[in-house]
């Protein structure tokens, strides 16, 4: 067997393991085996590119190889060691730019590098895989480093509306097509340069277009980008573990996209034209009524009564690190005999899953962690319902206001729950920039502080309820 049959063979292996990969972190239980053949994978598909490099690089190309994937394996163990689950979404908003920017690179050398047995119809369609790549890959860059901008609070998150913006986006893209047939045609450095301007352009225009409650589709289409931007370079590269790869990431980070598109009832061609980011309404930005306040140990009083509850966590949650007490309120309730389970908006955090994988880390039981279609038709028979740290996905605007911006997005019906507690920092909007009606009906009741804090508060008024009332002094034995 020759190297590169071999090479070949371990690239249908490691393609094999990344299906796997992608089958187990569909679901909870077996995410980790997922994750371990995702690693197998890439170790394998590693191993063989070194192989074949080795044939045709010096030893001092290989040093410099071993040296590169050293520095960039230690770099990523460094950053998954410190990163904070808050820090999720942007973290991998900034993965999606490098990637981004590695296929840009891999296009500009492309051209620049060009086989010389290449002629003819062969050569047009190779200057039309460099200039694809290298706008797919620069689209990816800049729009990942807004949504890194955006998510980690450097910039603020209501959406960028430049007079003509769908205009802009479609002369970009008529900009693209133009270039691309006058770059096969006669390639040269300065059309590669301006397509690579345009596309800079584009990506950031794109999604700083959107809205920051609608960042969680963001980050799942741009990792759709980073996958056709990796299938691009494969192609310039002859490389088909990197098509299949590709084509793995970006058409299941298309999928994705699109489910969660459903489920904020947005139009999943409108995430690509980046133009369904509007700013809210000045008359939804301050309080509708009045709000009414509770405090833990009032609280504890509620969920001792309650035959059911229902917790709906959000991003404010994941701040607060609550995911632990939480487990342990959900745990000490259900010993009472009452039923407990969490309802989980699609697009709860900013990141597809960031609720379900903070309450699998605190080893909550998975089969009390509901889907919101699951869940919606039991808050009318709810006893109690634990908002903490939600806000968007549970604003009843959606449904009952056609003027908001967040209208017709599917939300979690908790105030048809006989009472509702809503954990909060403030009265402040929440990340979409819209004010809650929730908090100002009459069965929702405000319970302000550190989600943590006031949680552990509860635990303790609970151990109170529960614990034997002291004989008066001074009585008769």
């Amino acid at each position: 067997m020759t190297t590169v049959t071999a090479a070949e063979a371990a690239y249908v292996v490691a393609a094999l393991l990344f299906i796997l990969s992608l089958a187990g972190l569909s679901q909870h239980r077996t995410s980790r085996s997922g994750v371990v053949w995702g690693i197998a994978g890439m170790v394998i598909a590693l191993a063989a590119t070194v192989g074949l490099a080795s044939r045709s690089i010096t030893a001092t190309g290989l040093v410099l190889i071993a040296v590169a994937t050293a520095v960039g394996a230690g770099i990523g163990l460094w950053r998954a060691r410190v990163v904070e689950m808050t820090g999720m979404p942007e973290l991998i908003a900034i993965m999606h730019s490098l990637v981004g920017l590695a296929a840009t690179f891999v296009g500009w050398n492309g051209y620049l590098d060009v086989d010389p047995g290449l002629s003819g119809s062969l050569l047009g369609i190779h200057h039309a895989e460099v200039f694809i790549g290298v706008f797919i890959g620069a689209v990816t860059f800049t729009g990942s480093v807004v949504a890194y901008l955006k998510l980690s609070a450097r910039i603020k998150s209501s959406p960028l509306t430049l007079p003509g913006k769908h205009i802009l986006n479609v002369g970009a893209l008529l900009a693209f097509v133009a270039l691309t047939v006058a770059f096969v045609a006669r390639p040269n450095i300065g059309l590669l340069i301006a397509v690579t301007v345009v596309a800079l352009a584009l990506g950031a225009h794109l999604v700083a277009s959107i809205g920051g409650g609608d960042m969680p589709v963001v980050v799942s289409m741009l990792n759709s980008y980073s996958g056709w931007a990796a299938a691009a370079s494969g192609f310039l590269l002859a490389n088909n573990l990197l098509i299949v790869t590709g084509a793995l990431v970006g058409s299941s980070g298309a999928y994705l996209s699109y489910i969660m598109c459903k489920a904020m009832n947005r139009s999943f061609i409108s995430v690509i034209a980046g133009g369904f980011g509007t700013p809210a309404a000045a008359a939804e930005e301050g309080e509708q009524g009045e709000h009414r306040e509770i405090n833990a140990e009032e609280t504890a009083e509620l969920l001792r009564d309650a035959s059911s509850v229902i917790i709906t966590p959000g991003y404010g949650m994941a701040v607060a690190q609550a995911q632990y007490p939480v487990a342990e309120l959900a745990r000490k309730l259900r010993e009472r005999g009452v039923e407990v389970r969490f309802g989980i908006h699609p697009v709860a955090g900013r990141l597809p899953g960031h609720m379900n994988v903070l309450l699998a880390e605190a080893n909550v039981p998975y089969d009390v962690v509901l889907e919101m279609d699951e869940i919606n038709d039991d808050f009318a028979a709810t006893s109690v319902v634990l908002v903490i740290g939600a806000n968007d996905t549970v604003n009843p605007a959606a449904t009952d206001n056609p003027s908001s911006p967040i209208a017709g997005m599917p939300v979690l019906h908790v105030w048809e729950a006989a009472n509702v507690v809503v954990f909060k920092r403030s009265m402040a909007a929440g990340y979409a920039g819209v004010q809650n009606p929730l908090f100002f009906r009459e069965n929702t009741q405000m319970l302000f502080g550190d989600a943590k804090q006031r949680v552990e508060d509860i635990l303790r008024g609970l151990d109170a309820l529960d614990a034997p009332v002291p004989e008066m002094a001074g009585t008769s034995r």
